[in-house]
């Protein structure tokens, strides 16, 4: 199993909650969910109960139909499971919960028994159509997990030394020269195409053939889309999710519906975009009308960039419909020959990146004046009493004309400011420049 940061998040909660709340691990499938709880229940408990509602038969999933005789339920767990319960020694998993609605409504009643400690795990658990039917137990409280980011694809490769180090490097503003910042790029670039789905690392690890771990990915989308198709039979929520590369590479200011659903527009389908969000393989930034501290405050809800939660899963999907052969994207990327209408993969990173450290995507564009086009900033993350702005760049630049505006623009809001490119870390007058696998310390 991989190292994984959740973990912690796991320990923390064993520790202060005490039997008192459940946890739900919220994920995309294949973030390794099953894996993480289940190798936490072997080294914390004294013994677990793993129920996988995607594989219990009808029997087990309906004893939660009537749980008015828990110790009934829980003889009727260990014989069936072949495992022995200890009362505040023990945990009970259900896995892909959202399967069995009826398990996880009665949470609220198992803790307030405090026989033994609950995990629930799920994917797209979040949809209405899902929770419809049920009262949502207080008492569980929840964990996002997500991808590995580059530190844990790190640990994966046995390099435990290297995110520290870069710390280090970020907070003195130390410049590492440019020979090591080519090799360190080239390293995350590599993270960029495999991507932190523990079964792509995995095959990568095993196989160092990237046309292995591209069938991996492939089989994961596969996945994902068999997921939006028995939520949205017409196919809407596939369609806007297969659009995602394309809709990036046009450098417009929001994803345009309209291109990929005739006759639809942002408004009309806010709850599909709820539900990509929910689902966890998607993350979505909203446009800040007013920057400021409060940034979810003055967004447009009609107005949002899409990005793939797994950049190397945006690889993938880039090329869906073509064999890894006509992949540009592994050949160009890895030799640093990325053209520039495929900078998006470093946009989608970026937001993968910051999405890991806990901050919400914001961007926010405005006119220039005398022009038909837009300054934009790509992200901004709030920063005390003060928002940073932060522009990608995905090849050499010699200006940031975005950056300098906005810090005129909102002067007195305005903190630390950040481009994230490709070259060394330096500071360019108020600008810090920034190398793209330093992004995590923004």
């Amino acid at each position: 199993m991989f190292k994984r940061k959740i973990y912690q998040a796991l320990l923390d909660w064993k520790a202060q909650s005490n039997g008192r709340t459940a946890l739900l691990v919220e994920g995309a499938r294949r973030v390794g969910k099953s894996t993480v709880v289940e190798e936490f229940a072997k080294k914390e408990y004294r013994s677990y109960i793993l129920i996988d509602f995607a594989e219990a038969p009808r029997d087990v999933r309906e004893l939660f139909d009537d749980i008015s005789d828990l110790s009934y339920l829980f003889l009727q767990l260990q014989l069936r499971y072949a495992a022995r319960l200890f009362e505040r020694e023990s945990l009970i998993i259900f896995d892909e919960v959202q399967l069995c609605p009826s398990a996880r409504q009665v949470i609220k009643k198992l803790v307030k028994d405090g026989r033994y400690d609950y995990i629930e795990t799920g994917s797209l658990i979040s949809i209405r159509k899902n929770t419809q039917d049920i009262l949502i137990p207080s008492e569980e409280q929840r964990v996002q997990m997500r991808p590995m980011d580059y530190e844990e694809f790190t640990w994966a490769r046995g390099d435990n030394s290297t995110v520290p180090l870069l710390r280090e490097a970020f907070n003195s503003r130390t410049p590492l020269g440019d020979q090591l910042n080519r090799k360190l790029m080239r390293d995350f670039r590599l993270y960029m195409l495999v991507g932190g789905m523990p079964q792509a690392v995995e095959a990568y690890l095993q196989t160092n053939n990237l046309m292995d771990v591209d069938t991996v990915k492939r089989t994961i989308i596969d996945l994902y889309e068999e997921d939006f198709h028995k939520i949205s039979p017409s196919g809407m929520l596939s369609m806007l999710f297969d659009a995602i590369p394309a809709q990036l590479a046009k450098k417009s200011s929001r994803y345009q519906v309209s291109s990929v659903l005739a006759n639809y527009r942002a408004k009309d389908i806010l709850e599909e975009i709820a539900q990509l969000r929910d689902s966890k393989t998607v993350l979505v930034s909203y446009h800040v009308d007013d920057p400021n501290i409060g940034l979810s405050s003055s967004i447009d809800l009609e107005k949002f960039k899409l990005y793939l939660a797994d950049t190397g899963l945006f690889v993938t999907l880039a090329f869906k419909d073509a064999s890894f052969t006509d992949n540009i994207v592994y050949k160009k990327l890895l030799s640093d020959q990325l053209s520039a209408n495929l900078g998006m993969l470093y946009e989608n990173v970026v937001a993968q990146e910051l999405t890991s450290q806990g901050k919400g995507l914001f961007y926010h564009t405005w006119p220039k004046d005398g022009a038909n086009r837009n300054y934009e900033i790509d992200f901004i993350v709030p920063d005390g009493k003060k928002i940073c702005p932060i522009e990608v760049k995905s090849s050499n630049y010699r200006t940031h004309a975005s950056l300098d505006d906005f810090a005129i623009k909102f002067h007195s809001r305005v903190g630390k400011q950040y481009l994230v490119h490709t070259k060394d870390l330096r500071k360019d007058g108020a600008i810090t420049c920034v190398p793209t696998y330093m992004t995590c310390f923004l």
